[in-house]
C-alpha cells in the first residue's frame, strides 16, 4: 500500500506531500491544477520515459519519492515491511533511481514498482495489455492452478541441462571421447612424475653436449686448489698460513679455522679430480635426453605453460573422459525421463487449457456486464485461448462501442473506455498490485453511470487500496477519502498544493464539481446527499 508520496520540482509541483490510507482514495481539483501530475510522478517510479521538459522551470532536477507498506491485511508492525522508491529525472542528463536508499538501474525501479501499484488510464502502462497479466486474470476467475505445469517445465529444463552438460549429442560426444582418449594416452606415454624435470633435463643437455670442457674446467679447478710445488695451489697457501700462525695463543683460533679450511679444499679438489676422470662422453645419452627435453615441449606446447599444468590437465582430462564414457548410458537414462516428462507436461497442459476454455465465454460475458453498468452498454469482451502445446497464449479482446470489431486490449480503446475495461476486470479477478491507480476513468461517464463507476471503484478498494483521478462528484464521493489539488500563485509562480478535506471542507469540494459554485445551497444539498449516499465499509 502507497502510504507516502512526494513530488518536487516535477512541473507546476513545487514541493507536495501526500499522505495515503487503505481503502479509495480521490483525487479532485480543477482542470490544470495538477492532478495528473501525481500520476505522472508514480509513473516514473513505474519506469518510465523520463523528458527533462516536466522539470520545473529554474529546477536542476524533479524528484519523485514513494513510500510503500507491504504486509498482509491485519498483519503485526514487526511483519510489515517498507519499500522507498525513488527516481531523480534532471534538468540536463541522465535520470538516477534508487530503491531502499541503493543505487539502482531504471529497469530495477520499474520493476519493484511494478510489483506495488498498478496504473490504469491514458497513460504508457497498461499492465493488463501483456498476455502474462491477461493469463493470470483469466486463471483467478476459473481458478485455474497452473503451479503443476511450471514445476514440469521446471524440471524439464533441469534435465535439459544435464543433457547439455553430457555434451552435446551422441555425436558430438564420440567425437569429444576419441580427442580426450589420445591426449590422456599422449600424456601417460610421457610418464610424468616431477613437475621440475625439465630443468634437471636442461642442465645435464648442458654438461653431456660438452663433455671435454667440463673436465677441463674441473682438473684446472683442482689443479688451483690443490697443486703442489714452487707456485703451490690454495690448499699449499692456507698451509703457509697455518704455520705462520703457529705458536701464538693469540691465534690458536684462526690457526684451526685456516687447517680446517684447508682440508675443506682438499676433499673439494679430489671430488673435482674423480668427476674429472669419471665423465666420459656419452653421445647416447645426450640424444635421449634432447628428445625428452623436445617431448616435453611438445606437450607443454598442446597442454600447459608448464609440466605442472600438463600434468593437472591430464588429471581433468582423466576425469571427463570417464564422465563421457559413461555419458551414454546417462543420456539413456535422461532421455527416457524427458519422454515420460513431456508426456506429463501436455497432460497437464491438457487439462489447465479445459479449465481456462470452459472459463473463457463467461468471463467474456461477466466483464461485459461489469462494462454495461460503466456507461459501456454495447461493449464485448471475448477470450482466446490458444492451442495446445503453443505455449499459454491467453488474449483479451475488446469492443468498446457497438458494432466495432473485437480488437487486442491495447489497441480497441479510448484511456477513459480502457481504465474503465481494466476496472470491470479487476472487479471480475481481482489480482495484480495491492495499490491501483486509475486515471481518466470517467471520461465521458455521467449520471447513473458516474454512481456506478464510483461504487464500482469502492468494490475493488475493499481488498486494494485504489487512487483514482476524477472530475465526477459522483465518483469521489464514493471515496474514503478525498484530497484537493489546487493551484495557487506564490512568490510570482504558479505552484500546486494538496490537502486532504473532510466534512464542510469536502462538502465544498464537491459543490465545486457539481456547480462550479461552493457556496451555492442547491450545490452543497446534492454534495451531502451523495455523501449520505456513499457506500461504506
Amino acid at each position: 500500500m502507497l502510504t507516502e508520496l512526494r513530488v518536487r520540482d516535477l512541473g507546476v509541483i513545487e514541493d507536495l506531500t501526500l499522505s495515503f490510507g487503505p481503502g479509495m482514495t480521490a483525487l479532485t481539483g480543477e482542470t490544470g491544477a495538477g492532478k495528473t501530475l501525481v500520476v505522472e510522478a508514480l509513473q516514473l517510479l513505474l519506469g518510465g520515459r523520463a523528458n527533462p521538459a516536466v522539470v520545473r522551470a529554474g529546477a536542476p532536477e524533479a524528484l519523485v519519492e514513494a513510500r510503500f507498506v507491504v504486509g498482509t491485511d491485519g498483519a503485526d508492525a514487526d511483519d510489515v515491511e517498507e519499500v522507498v522508491l525513488a527516481r531523480a529525472v534532471p534538468a540536463e542528463g541522465r535520470a538516477r533511481a534508487w530503491v531502499d536508499g541503493r543505487m539502482a538501474t531504471v529497469a530495477a525501479l520499474g520493476e519493484a514498482a511494478a510489483a506495488l501499484v498498478e496504473i490504469h488510464g491514458q497513460h504508457d502502462h497498461r499492465a493488463l495489455t501483456t498476455a502474462a497479466a491477461q493469463r493470470e486474470v483469466l486463471d483467478a476467475f476459473a481458478g485455474t492452478d497452473p503451479a503443476p505445469v511450471h514445476a514440469l517445465r521446471g524440471r524439464l529444463r533441469a534435465l535439459d541441462d544435464a543433457l547439455g552438460d553430457l555434451g552435446g549429442d551422441a555425436q558430438q560426444r564420440a567425437r569429444e571421447v576419441d580427442v580426450l582418449r589420445y591426449q590422456v594416452a599422449e600424456i601417460a606415454a610421457a610418464r610424468l612424475d616431477d613437475p621440475a624435470e625439465e630443468d634437471a633435463l636442461r642442465l645435464e643437455e648442458e654438461r653431456l653436449a660438452d663433455a671435454t670442457a667440463y673436465r677441463q674446467a674441473a682438473a684446472v679447478a683442482a689443479e688451483l686448489l690443490d697443486a703442489v710445488g714452487d707456485e703451490g695451489g690454495a690448499r699449499d697457501l692456507l698451509g703457509r698460513a697455518a704455520a705462520t700462525l703457529a705458536g701464538r695463543a693469540a691465534f690458536e683460533d684462526s690457526r684451526r679455522r685456516v687447517e680446517a679450511a684447508a682440508i675443506e679444499l682438499s676433499d673439494l679438489a679430489r671430488s673435482l679430480r674423480d668427476e674429472a676422470e669419471g665423465w666420459d662422453d656419452d653421445p647416447g645419452r645426450l640424444t635421449e635426453v634432447q628428445e625428452r627435453r623436445r617431448l616435453l615441449a611438445d606437450l607443454r606446447r598442446k597442454y600447459g605453460e608448464d609440466l605442472a599444468a600438463v600434468m593437472a590437465y591430464a588429471s581433468e582430462a582423466q576425469d571427463r573422459l570417464a564422465a563421457l564414457e559413461d555419458a551414454e548410458g546417462a543420456a539413456a537414462r535422461l532421455q527416457a525421463e524427458r519422454a515420460e516428462l513431456e508426456a506429463e507436461l501436455a497432460e497437464a497442459e491438457a487439462a489447465v487449457r479445459v479449465v481456462r476454455t470452459k472459463a473463457a465465454g463467461s468471463f467474456g460475458r461477466v466483464v461485459g456486464e461489469r462494462l454495461a453498468l460503466l456507461a459501456m452498454p454495447g461493449a464485448r469482451v471475448e477470450v482466446r485461448v490458444g492451442a495446445a502445446r503453443t505455449g499459454e497464449p491467453v488474449e483479451l479482446l475488446l469492443g468498446a462501442n457497438v458494432g466495432e470489431p473485437l480488437l487486442p486490449l491495447a489497441r480497441s480503446a479510448s484511456g477513459g473506455e480502457l481504465a474503465r475495461a481494466m476496472l470491470a476486470i479487476r472487479l471480475v479477478a481481482l489480482g495484480g498490485p495491492q495499490t491501483m491507480v486509475f486515471d481518466e476513468v470517467d471520461a465521458g461517464v455521467g449520471g447513473a453511470a458516474a454512481l456506478a463507476l464510483g461504487e464500482a471503484l469502492h468494490e475493488v478498494a475493499r481488498s486494494r487500496q485504489v487512487l483514482v483521478v476524477t472530475h465526477l462528484a459522483q465518483v469521489a464521493s464514493c471515496a474514503d477519502a478525498q484530497i484537493s489539488v489546487v493551484k495557487q500563485t506564490a512568490r510570482g509562480r504558479t505552484v500546486t498544493s494538496a490537502s486532504a478535506v473532510a466534512g464542510e471542507a469536502r462538502v465544498t469540494e464537491l459543490s465545486r464539481m457539481l456547480s462550479g459554485h461552493p457556496g451555492s445551497d442547491a450545490a452543497r444539498a446534492h454534495a451531502r446527499e451523495l455523501l449520505g449516499a456513499a457506500p461504506s465499509g
